[in-house]
C-alpha cells in the first residue's frame, strides 16, 4: 500500500507502507487499476493522480471486486466482480484465501469486529 493524499489519516488500522515503484514507463499504455471495494471514488481519484505523476497513459481502466455504490465523484468501474448494495454506515470487507484463509465478501454493521478467517460476523 502506498499513501497518496486522501488516504492519510483516514484509516484506523496501520497498513504496511511501501514506496511507490513502477518499473515500466506507463506513457502511451493502457493501465488497469485494481481495487477491492469501490465506494466514494476518492481513493481511485488519488490513484489516478499518482499515475499521471508517473507518465501519461493512453487510457486508465478500473477493475473492482466489489462496487458498493455511494459515489461522491463521477468514477465508474470498467470491470466489476459484484455489485453489493449497502448503507453508508456499513463496511465491506473482502477476504482472499491467500491472505485471510478464506474467500468472501462481508458486509459488516458499524462497530462489528470480525477476525479474518473465522467465518463469522457480517452478512455474506
Amino acid at each position: 500500500i502506498t499513501f497518496y493524499r486522501d488516504d492519510i489519516g483516514l484509516r484506523a488500522e496501520a497498513p504496511e507502507v511501501h514506496e511507490t515503484r513502477v518499473e515500466d514507463d506507463i506513457t502511451g499504455k493502457v493501465v488497469v487499476l485494481v481495487d477491492d471495494v469501490l465506494y466514494t471514488g476518492r481513493t481511485v481519484r488519488a490513484a489516478m493522480d499518482a499515475l499521471v505523476d508517473l507518465g501519461r497513459p493512453r487510457a486508465i481502466q478500473l477493475a473492482v471486486l466489489v462496487d458498493r455504490g455511494h459515489r461522491e465523484l463521477p468514477i465508474r468501474a470498467d470491470f466489476v466482480g459484484k455489485n453489493v448494495p449497502t448503507r453508508r454506515d456499513e463496511q465491506v470487507r473482502v477476504a482472499v484465501a491467500e491472505v485471510d484463509g478464506e474467500d468472501g465478501v462481508f458486509v459488516e454493521e458499524p462497530g462489528e469486529v470480525r477476525a479474518a478467517g473465522t467465518g463469522t460476523g457480517g452478512r455474506r
